[in-house]
């Protein structure tokens, strides 16, 4: 057997074991999530049983319409909605104009303020909370839509985010667009917002992802759960005095994961691109 021959059977070898693995790790990660529809679908007292099954005595799709009546499920779905759709907003237009201000313009003291903003990564949520609760009770926003959105829609994940991938932007482009009269402003929303769509999908998603899933802020802040509440706290609902309705709250995770899932399909050709040339930068 040839020195070619050999490296070729290894080459696939590898591949084969490669492929194995991924499919482990896919099984693995579809296994919470087929566990979930199959218990949204099946009759209160089957839930649990001695013998696991994946489908109970009948199909109920009425577990869907259910769980919207069991809470005001609805309302809560909507508020989610804005929330995650307006602090996503926030979060792009602030993000993607001081990351362009950190990577393009010159400015005294630029690298270490930006040391200092990234720095508040290393701040865990839970020691803000009180300075933040206090904060929006200054302002009189406690059960507010506002107190929901405003208060982690200024962070530097973002700004650092979109900053690397300006970085990676030739500088001819701001040359040639400075010739054509173009101002910085005017180069930031032809020239690199326009280029920088990949990486502002990443920032979608993770954001998008992180309003809608938020559990701990939400329930300190807002009172009037069954008005402003949002998806984590309604799912809270289905565990009362009188038991846990396992099935309706399957149900209900399952519509609660619908919009997190359509938006990665949607971006999904944005977001494989923003994933491999986010973060390349260094200049």
């Amino acid at each position: 057997m040839t020195s070619e021959t050999t490296a070729l059977v290894g080459r696939r070898v590898r591949s084969g074991i490669s492929h194995v693995l991924l499919v482990i790790v896919a099984i693995l990660f579809l296994v919470p999530l087929v566990y979930a529809v199959s218990t949204s679908l099946k009759p209160a007292d089957e839930v649990f049983t001695p013998t696991p099954e994946l489908f109970g005595s009948e199909i109920r799709w009425q577990n869907y319409a259910d769980a919207f009546t069991f809470a005001p499920f609805g309302r809560y779905f909507l508020n989610s909605l804005f929330v995650a759709i307006v602090g996503t907003l926030v979060v792009v237009v602030a993000s993607s104009m001081s990351a362009y201000a950190f990577a393009r313009l010159k400015f005294r003291g630029r690298e270490q303020l930006f040391v200092l903003f990234l720095g508040t990564l290393m701040v865990p949520q839970e020691v803000l909370i009180v300075p933040m609760y206090w904060l929006m009770q200054s302002l009189g926003w406690v059960d507010s839509y506002w107190a929901l959105i405003l208060p982690w829609a200024f962070t530097a994940f973002g700004t650092f985010l979109l900053r690397q991938f300006f970085l990676t932007v030739p500088a001819e482009l701001e040359e040639a667009a400075r010739v054509d009269g173009c101002g910085p402003f005017g180069t930031f929303l032809r020239i690199m917002l326009p280029l920088a769509r990949p990486a502002i999908a990443v920032l979608t998603v993770f954001t998008f992802i992180s309003f809608w899933g938020s559990f701990l802020w939400p329930l300190i802040i807002i009172n009037t759960v069954a008005d402003k509440g949002t998806v984590p706290l309604g799912l809270a609902q289905f565990i009362g005095q009188q038991g846990t309705q396992w099935n309706l709250m399957m149900a209900a995770s399952v519509l609660a994961m619908l919009p997190t899932v359509l938006l990665v399909i949607l971006l999904q050709k944005h977001l494989v691109r923003g994933l491999l040339v986010t973060g390349l930068g260094g200049r």
